[in-house]
């Protein structure tokens, strides 16, 4: 019998992603979009990428509103939950980031727990464990200090909105334990199904390439290819050992935008600059720009990742930083717009 997924946030770079696993893997998914008028586009991109969309349905659901998640997960055998406030800026109020985040979560845990769902795959974010950290290797153990100098409003929402999750799991009877899986993907980069640039990985991409970035901030994190994000949801749906698990996802060596302006030169674009943003100009910036805000938090930072475990329990190897920002870089340039 065919298994279905509730998949929140389908229609994100992300979740498209896992939708395409998914639809090829067999599964109904049961994709949420905010407003119907994403419907046409989220299948329309899955065609266009060769994926037989018949066993697609949508469903409405708002991160903030409580109508349409318990009618959602009925009859689901599996929930993942992509679907997250994300924007580097920092907002004029934390609550407009922080609330749906943490809300959002905690109306899927809910809904599953009501539809008697065993496993819920939540994505996270490897920000969530270093996001107070400026270097050392960040393991599964480790959560962000949320009190630290200079978090952002992004690192506090998937910073309480996983605490909130591990709370609910933790706190349910013992006769009715619901299984999670967390995601923890590093900064993550990698072809974008479809032509929407207009994501942060995205657009700083189209933006190096356009030649638009003439400095780069100094900063160094673990990153991501967004098919080897997809590929281990879909393999922690199932996988007997994930259970209660942090999955770090991403590469174990730390990769600044100067890593990812040269792969793009050496691959002949003429647009990306290795050249570093002094640090006082972007802490000036911060206290009139909202986005330089938001990266006052990873200024400085170098920081490796234990992927060690990811590796083991999935037999996973991630895809080379080279490749993916390769692959980034030739995606980007085929949808651009002058």
């Amino acid at each position: 019998m065919t298994k279905t997924v509730l998949l929140t946030g389908v229609s994100g770079y992300i979740g498209l992603h896992v939708a395409k696993l998914l639809l090829e893997d067999g599964y109904h998914v049961r994709g949420s979009i905010r407003s119907k008028s994403k419907e046409k586009h989220v299948r329309d991109t899955l065609h266009a990428a060769s994926v037989d969309t018949s066993k697609l349905t949508f469903v409405e659901l708002d991160l903030s509103k409580d109508e349409g998640w318990d009618e959602a997960a009925n009859g689901s055998d599996f929930v993942v939950h992509v679907a997250s406030p994300f924007t580097v800026a920092n907002p004029k109020s934390e609550a407009e980031m922080i609330n749906p985040a943490v809300e959002g979560t905690l109306r899927a845990l809910h809904a599953a727990e009501k539809a008697k769902i065993k496993r819920v795959v939540l994505t996270s974010s490897l920000v969530s464990m270093m996001g107070s950290m400026k270097s050392g290797t960040v393991t599964p153990s480790h959560w962000t200090d949320i009190n630290a100098k200079d978090v952002s409003t992004y690192i506090k929402s998937k910073t309480l909105a996983e605490k909130a999750a591990w709370d609910f799991v933790n706190s349910q009877a013992s006769t009715n334990q619901m299984e999670l899986v967390v995601i923890n993907p590093g900064a993550v980069y990698g072809p974008p199904l479809g032509d929407n640039l207009t994501g942060a990985s995205m657009g700083f991409i189209d933006q190096m390439l356009k030649g638009k970035l003439p400095m780069v901030p100094r900063l160094a994190m673990p990153m991501v290819d967004v098919r080897d994000v997809a590929k281990l949801h879909v393999l922690a749906m199932t996988h007997d050992g994930a259970s209660g698990q942090r999955i770090i996802a991403s590469d174990s060596k730390p990769h600044g935008f100067a890593d990812v302006a040269q792969v793009l030169k050496d691959e002949g674009y003429e647009g990306p600059s290795t050249r570093f943003a002094p640090n006082l100009i972007i802490r000036l910036s911060a206290l009139f720009d909202r986005e330089a805000k938001g990266m006052l938090s990873f200024l400085g930072m170098n920081v490796s990742a234990d992927n060690s475990r990811t590796q083991q329990l999935f037999d996973w190897t991630p895809i080379s930083f080279n490749k993916m920002i390769a692959d980034t870089g030739a995606a980007v340039k085929a949808h651009q717009t002058s």
